[in-house]
């Protein structure tokens, strides 16, 4: 099991630096084109692989922290470094999205020409073939390892192949068409995204920080998985909260009162490793308490 963690530690961490190498290149790739075509569009993509970069970045620190083994003084983990970063990179890609609808207003007034569209169009399409081969190697890296981090920022890099592609089609209708004035559309339809994806990272580190209950649909899970033991009476008080990507479990296992207490002991062991198997990053807390029939449980004053 141990070595299996670290291996899972090793692949999200090379994972990390891949998005940030690749972040580089493609912002390199994309200022380069801009300069050349001043295009608002491929502006509008140039700004969103900056906050891709900063954003990749942040979560290479944030999962360098996250991945830390628990100590003396942080007894529950590291694991809300990353939604701390999140809410960085959410403050900071929403402000950065309302300059673009700013600069695609001006764009629009002033009809400003695009220039050497041919090349930009090679240069955005070299751009969507680097970030799918990345997105294919965190697809990996998620399925094997089931990193919510890494699949955060997976969800980045594909948000950037779908806004390369709208803007190798607004070269296009400039090339082929000579119609420029669908270029700031698109600056304000990607500005608009990008806004939108900064709140939803918001909400998402939000609610880690505030220990927010997991779903309903994993709740119903994880109760069953527990429930399925013989000598499991009921659970009460079940407690769920994630932190990075490890989970807390916190629960009062009701079973009979005639178990000897270290065969309770067993008991809560059993499902312990049951919660595991399915939750490997997972800590679970489980409080031992006996069925009281209801004719015994006294009766409380008003």
């Amino acid at each position: 099991m141990k070595s299996t963690e670290q291996t899972d530690n090793r692949i999200i961490r090379l994972a990390t630096y891949a998005s940030v190498a690749v972040a580089a290149a493609l912002i390199a790739l994309k200022l380069f084109g801009w300069w050349i075509t001043h295009s608002v569009s491929l502006q509008a993509s140039l700004i969103d692989s900056l906050l891709d970069a900063f954003a990749s970045f942040l979560n290479m620190i944030a999962v360098y922290h996250a991945l830390k083994p628990a100590d003396k003084e942080h007894r529950f983990g590291h694991g809300k470094a990353e939604s701390l970063a999140a809410l960085g990179q959410a403050l900071f890609i929403g402000g950065s999205s309302l300059w673009l609808l700013h600069e695609a207003y001006n764009r629009a007034l002033t009809h400003e020409p695009i220039e050497s569209t041919g090349l930009g169009i090679g240069i955005v399409t070299l751009a969507i073939v680097i970030t799918l081969f990345l997105v294919a190697f965190q697809k990996y890296v998620v399925k094997k390892t089931g990193s919510n981090a890494i699949a955060a920022d997976m969800l980045h890099y594909r948000s950037d192949i779908l806004i390369n592609i709208a803007v190798v089609i607004s070269l296009v209708c400039a090339e082929l068409f000579s119609v420029t004035a669908i270029d700031p559309i698109f600056g304000v339809i990607i500005g608009v995204y990008i806004l939108w994806c900064a709140w939803t990272i918001m909400l998402q580190a939000f609610n880690v920080l505030m220990d927010r209950e997991l779903d309903d649909e994993e709740r119903e899970k994880i109760l069953a998985i527990i429930k399925s033991h013989p000598e499991v009476v009921s659970v009460r008080d079940l407690r769920t909260r994630s932190s990075g990507l490890q989970q807390f479990f916190q629960l009062h296992l009701v079973m009979n009162p005639d178990l000897s207490l270290r065969e309770a002991d067993l008991v809560a062991d059993e499902v312990e490793v049951e919660m595991m198997k399915a939750y490997p990053k997972s800590q679970v807390m489980i409080r031992l308490v006996p069925e009281i029939p209801e004719k015994e449980i006294p009766s409380s004053r008003a």
